[in-house]
């Protein structure tokens, strides 16, 4: 029988872990801090994360500005741009200005962390200390990028960087600080980071810019070259989290979408199956596999022996697609356990470094750390 038509589809075949990935996280009213100098940002693909020090996380919203291509007017910033994908008139471009974990549109970039800090700052003349997450893998130029970006928008010289990994593993609460190895594997909407840490440094990492919007894209791609059917990008992410999944599900089922038929260029409807859907996720959900693979590959002996009574922790948005933690489970051998918010994980871990700088601040930040 024909399962419910996507977007709006619910999967009866999971459980309370499948909902939890559809659900939108709690986006924290935005209340301007008085008084407050310290922020942090998870500065992510999909998704900006401000925090505040004695305040925590006050505002959660994706990473999409909307500017008037004529004259570089800022018209949208966060959910309010995203609406607009893929409906604005030609002279409206609604872009993300972060591609694989970072800066490919440097002025874009700037005006929205500036409106990000303006919406949680009420004293704009003021230049707040910041902390900043990024990518591991990031280059030094690419790093330069970021730091830069954040202290044109008012942060005050110099902006601190803290790789998302480490920053992951200090907000799911991992030993970072103890001789003990942790591993964390952290799945965003570019990139995905593995790392194992121990005596507060990184022991082996690994990066790769896969992440759910490779996994979005690979679900496009599918619906274009076997189904017909092109289908825009919030459509194909809707697709990925009501239905996709990395292991076998216990009953698959079928769906309908609707789209631009390629030939006819007329709406269209394309009936699919969760099967199909996970056989096209494949190659990404491979890729951020053999990550974690490699990772393990490079880890001292000692460590790796700590990971397997301790086990792997997944956080990021992209750690819940279903299945993904027993395919992991199942390809290596080691326990895995979802952090208790994924979603959140690192600006969790970038405000616990705000409110504990003279702990965190040596070991992360060395002789910048003021």
């Amino acid at each position: 029988m024909r399962g419910p038509s996507v977007p709006g589809s619910t999967d009866p075949t999971t459980d309370g872990a499948h909902r939890a990935m559809a659900a939108t996280p709690d986006r924290s009213a935005r209340r301007p801090v008085i008084g407050s100098r310290d922020i942090a940002v998870d500065l992510g693909t999909a998704n900006t994360l401000v925090s505040v020090r004695g305040e925590g996380i006050v505002l959660d919203e994706p990473s999409v500005v909307a500017v008037n291509a004529l004259d570089g007017t800022l018209l949208a910033v966060g959910d309010e741009a995203k609406r607009m994908i893929g409906r604005t008139p030609d002279h409206i471009r609604a872009v993300r200005p972060l591609k694989d974990g970072v800066i490919a549109d440097f002025e874009v970039c700037e005006k929205m962390l500036r409106y990000f800090i303006q919406q949680v700052h009420s004293r704009k003349w003021a230049k707040p200390r910041m902390v900043i997450c990024v990518p591991s893998g990031v280059t030094g130029v690419e790093r330069r990028a970021v730091q830069e970006a954040a202290e044109y928008a008012g942060a005050r010289p110099p902006a601190y960087i803290i790789e998302e990994p480490m920053a992951a593993a200090i907000g799911v609460g991992l030993p970072v600080a103890e001789p003990t190895g942790s591993m964390i594997v952290d799945i965003g909407g570019g990139t995905t980071e593995v790392a194992v840490i121990s005596l507060g440094g990184v022991v082996a990492a690994q990066s790769t810019r896969v992440g759910g919007d490779e996994m979005d894209d690979a679900v496009k791609q599918f619906l274009k070259k076997e189904k017909g059917v092109d289908v825009g990008d919030r459509t194909a992410e809707n697709i990925k989290i009501r239905l996709g999944s990395a292991h076998p599900l216990t009953q698959e089922i079928r769906a309908e979408v609707s789209g631009r038929g390629l030939r006819s260029g007329l709406p269209e409807a394309a009936v699919f199956t969760t099967r199909e859907i996970r056989e096209a996720l494949e190659e990404p959900v491979s890729a951020i596999i053999d990550t974690v693979k490699v990772t393990l590959d490079r880890t001292p002996p000692e460590l790796a022996a700590d990971i397997m009574d301790r086990g792997i922790t997944l956080a990021g948005g992209g750690a819940l697609l279903i299945g993904l933690a027993d395919r992991i489970r199942a390809e290596t051998g080691m326990p895995v356990w979802m952090a208790p918010d994924p979603l959140r994980a690192v600006a969790m871990g970038a405000t616990a470094v705000l409110e504990e700088f003279s702990r965190f601040g040596d070991m992360i930040f060395g002789d910048d750390a003021e």
